[in-house]
């Protein structure tokens, strides 16, 4: 392929991903649901980052991924041998109780409790997996 097929390509799909995240942003209750997801997220940030691993896993990207599969990240046994793929469901259910849905796991926190924080949250960094930018400003 060459060089000017290859910015065609990449120009049309780095131009579908921003159109896809401005359509979202631009509707006011993706904005409302995207600015509490990152408020959420705030919590969060204690141990975790989008970008990089930190006394957490990078999350950028984390919807849709293989649970304790983030190369460089030191899982615990029961995560490493989960098998899961973090849906929008299984998010959910590990977020309200890390503990108790996957015991033996590292993130020893007490959970989101509320369904409306952890739903906002899990859209959140769908979105953020979509918006690079995001991701790398989070370094």
């Amino acid at each position: 392929m060459s060089r000017s097929s290859q910015s065609a390509v990449f120009s049309k799909w780095g131009s579908v991903a921003v159109f896809v995240l401005a359509a979202l942003l631009s509707n006011p209750i993706h904005a409302v649901e995207f600015a509490s997801g990152e408020q959420v997220f705030s919590r969060c940030r204690a141990c975790h980052a989008l970008a990089r691993n930190r006394v957490g896993p990078a999350l950028c990207g984390v919807v849709g991924r293989k649970a304790g599969s983030m190369p460089g990240y030191p899982y615990s046994r029961a995560m490493a041998d989960w098998g899961k793929v973090w849906t929008e469901n299984e998010l959910s259910s590990f977020l309200e109780d890390p503990m108790k849905a996957r015991p033996g796991t590292k993130m020893g926190y007490a959970g989101i409790k509320n369904d409306q924080e952890r739903l906002a949250l899990i859209k959140f960094l769908a979105a953020a997996a979509v918006n690079s930018d995001l991701c790398v400003a989070d370094n």
